[in-house]
């Protein structure tokens, strides 16, 4: 199996919707990337963890407070199990690891396979069975092993199978580092050492690729040295290369100073940790940011690194509706195929933009009738936000001022919001959001209609994307590396009003594309409060007033969001440019 040159790693992909492997935006854009691969016929193979309880399944209490249950879902109904097994030794133990596959087919047939790596394996013990359970869940611990399985179980079951063809290997962020440390293993066995060497090092820096996606302190992974130890105990080798490979000094962060707004992880580096994103920053010939802006903010995080920026983008044909569909195969031939031909949606009658969008619509506002027993009306405007629930992303911003919210909804054209998402297990701001969410649902019931939908998954993130009638995103700069949800929501003629933050500052064309909330050059003032104001201003006196006055107007920003960022923020443009900038130099 040379012919596969390419290994994408990553602790979540979203494959399919029935399999919960996936978390919320950096698994999708895994599943997003894979399929434009496929579609592109990259060679490239995938490494990710099975997961068999998921992330987890939602359930909003009648309190409004979020419950979690394990997500339950049968393997081998998806899933064919590969027969090489390999093990690999944690705390000195012998853990046996086996590898489940999945095949992705693109759009001419050529097929990506998925190995999701599974550890319960009867002669493990009953806590390295778990191992591959839970999707970020468990203690440091539980963590760490499984990033263990991930990036070094990885490389080893690649090797089993056949794959000994591969010239790059892509983190998808830090969760994956640690297969640079079995990279550099064969490197000085092939030598006949049992040390690494300098020559080892460069070696493998040109086969590693890294993608960092935060700037949040919580999502660079960093773990104590006497762990990292105690799970290596039997790997004097990697113990001795700690202090060189994974650990920054801390002055270098004490000392550097961030440009205003920007975001230092305060706790970065303190005493003795290993840090996941510095070890793969260390051993990867390239490494990138997720937005133009995202690449200016890690390198002020991470200075004296290079870190370039190829901006995410989504796999047009998974999450484009059914209606626009039919509409782009009968205008635009090719679509699939080539994605930037999509800047022709310019010429398609904007009745028939509009027809398509009010079925997508009318299937939405039905199933939130039917599900939450919500009473919306398919000709309000409907503001759509669906996101991680956590504290930096804002969901309940437009509830800053309620009086000046019913007003607007009153005065200048009533509003419906759709709210869904998931609060990480252990994130009590995020729950907060959720409640707080529901408490306006009541609060506000007899002037503006709110549902919150549980279990937002792949098959709801469509439904919302295509059928709102404008994309809300409300994060605090600049901590939102690019999101994609807003560019799912342009391949349906969907305009997004957000933050200027992330890909959206990319996006972003006043009046054209969508709304910004909060201008560019006031991002030293962007506070809650300064940015409810910028919002409830701009609903007011632009978006609603287009929605209801200006039909026209409305439908040919739609035009442009499909046109200008459809066309653009995608997975094949995105997949070109890491082919180009960083797999085939």
């Amino acid at each position: 199996m040379n012919d596969r040159s390419i290994a994408y790693f990553s602790m979540e992909i979203a494959v399919e919707d029935g399999i919960p492997t996936y978390s919320g935006g950096l698994g999708v854009l895994a599943g997003d990337t894979l399929r434009s691969a496929a579609d592109l016929k990259i060679p490239m193979v995938a490494i990710s963890l099975l997961h068999r309880k998921g992330y987890f399944f939602q359930k909003i209490d009648h309190n409004g407070w979020q419950t979690e249950q394990p997500a339950e879902w049968v393997v081998n109904d998806f899933l064919s199990e590969e027969e090489p097994e390999i093990s690999i030794s944690i705390e000195n133990r012998k853990v046996r690891i086996r590898a489940w596959r999945y095949e992705i087919t693109g759009v001419g047939g050529y097929k990506i396979p998925v190995y999701l790596l599974d550890s319960d394996l009867a002669g493990n013990s009953e806590w390295d069975r778990s191992l591959t359970h839970f999707l970020y869940g468990g203690d440091e611990k539980y963590r760490f092993c499984q990033e263990v399985i991930l990036g070094i179980g990885g490389v080893r079951i690649l090797r089993a199978i056949g794959y000994n063809g591969i010239k790059r290997f892509h983190m998808n962020e830090g969760h994956a580092a640690l297969l640079a440390l079995e990279l550099l293993d064969e490197e000085a066995g092939k030598a006949g050492r049992n040390f690494v060497s300098e020559s080892d090092i460069k070696t493998v820096k040109n086969k590693c690729v890294f993608t960092t996606h935060t700037p949040v302190p919580a999502g660079h992974d960093q773990f104590p040295f006497e762990l990292f130890s105690t799970i290596f105990q039997d790997r004097q080798d990697f113990i001795d290369m700690r202090d060189c490979l994974c650990v920054e000094l801390a002055n270098n962060m004490s000392e550097h100073k961030a440009e205003p707004g920007h975001i230092i992880p305060s706790n970065h580096v303190q005493g003795k940790t290993i840090n996941m994103t510095y070890l793969a920053l260390n051993l990867s010939h390239y490494v990138n940011g997720v937005a133009k802006k995202h690449g200016e903010v890690s390198r002020s995080i991470f200075p004296g690194h290079v870190i370039d920026a190829i901006t995410n983008g989504v796999h047009a044909a998974t999450w484009v509706s059914w209606p626009f569909r039919d509409l782009y195969n009968r205008y635009i031939a090719g679509w699939c195929q080539d994605n930037f031909s999509l800047r022709y949606a310019l010429g398609i009658p904007p009745n028939e933009i509009w027809g398509a969008h009010m079925k997508v619509k009318k299937e939405l506002i039905s199933y939130v009738n039917r599900e939450a027993n919500a009473g919306m009306d398919k000709d309000v405007l409907t503001l759509c936000f669906a996101r991680r629930m956590t504290a930096y992303k804002r969901a309940d911003l437009i509830f800053s001022d309620i009086e000046r919210l019913k007003n607007i909804s009153k005065n200048a054209g009533s509003l419906q919001l759709i709210f869904a998402g998931k609060a990480h297990p252990k994130d009590q701001e995020g729950k907060q959001i959720i409640r707080r969410i529901l408490d306006m649902k009541e609060l506000l019931k007899a002037e503006i209609r709110i549902s919150y939908l549980p279990n937002y998954d792949m098959r709801l993130a469509k439904m919302l994307v295509s059928g709102g009638d404008v994309w809300m995103n409300t994060p605090q700069p600049p901590m939102e590396a690019s999101g994609t949800s807003g560019m799912k929501a342009a391949l349906n003629g969907v305009p997004s009003f957000s933050i200027l933050d992330g890909w959206w500052i990319e996006g972003c064309i006043e009046g054209v594309t969508g709304w910004s909330i909060e201008e560019e050059g006031k991002r030293e003032t962007a506070n809650m409060e300064n940015n409810a104001l910028s919002l409830y201003e701009k609903l007011e006196h632009s978006v609603i007033p287009a929605f209801y006055n200006n039909r026209d107007r409305f439908i040919e920003i739609m035009r442009h969001a499909i046109a200008l960022n459809g066309s653009f923020f995608n997975t094949q443009r995105m997949l070109q440019q890491y082919v180009t900038n960083a797999y085939f130099l």
